[in-house]
């Protein structure tokens, strides 16, 4: 009998509770690898302490956009589970802003599903983040799109 593997996307506002966010399916997986992204302190020159981070997106698009970059990974590294969560909206220091879990029957397979998601996350989905500092704002600059060749 062969289990259709199971995908869970979740936007949430303001930091994630890990816990809960982490959590996967009991469907008999060996191994599961689980990353989270935190708010790191950082100070600006100008700017004085990084307070929070402000997360906003088109989440239509990012909900697509991520359902499939996880069925490329189930495809690519035959995972079993995949959740991502990740904020909108303000994200303190410390506090976590995006969580991917990943079960598969081995480890090798789900920590390499892991780092495939958040790497395309980063890339492809439409999420934007501002930083707030301790007497103004400014947007982070992301990752350039990668060209595809021709």
């Amino acid at each position: 009998m062969t289990i259709e593997p199971h995908v869970q996307i979740k936007f949430t506002a303001d930091q994630i509770n890990v816990s809960t966010a982490s959590e996967l399916p009991t469907i008999g997986c060996g191994g599961e690898c689980v990353f989270i992204g935190r708010t790191r302190p950082d100070a600006h020159t100008q700017h004085g302490d990084l307070i929070a981070l402000q997360y906003d997106c088109y989440e239509d698009m990012a909900r697509t956009e991520l359902a499939l970059i996880a069925d490329e990974a189930i495809a690519t590294f035959s995972v079993r589970c995949i959740r991502i969560t990740h904020s909108v909206g303000n994200v303190p220091v410390h506090d976590a802003s995006v969580v991917i879990s990943v079960g598969s029957n081995h480890r090798d397979e789900a920590c390499n599903a892991c780092r495939f998601v958040i790497d395309n996350l980063k890339i492809r989905v439409p999420i934007w983040k501002q930083e707030m500092w301790e007497t103004e704002t400014t947007w982070e600059a992301g990752e350039p799109l990668e060209q595809s060749a021709s």
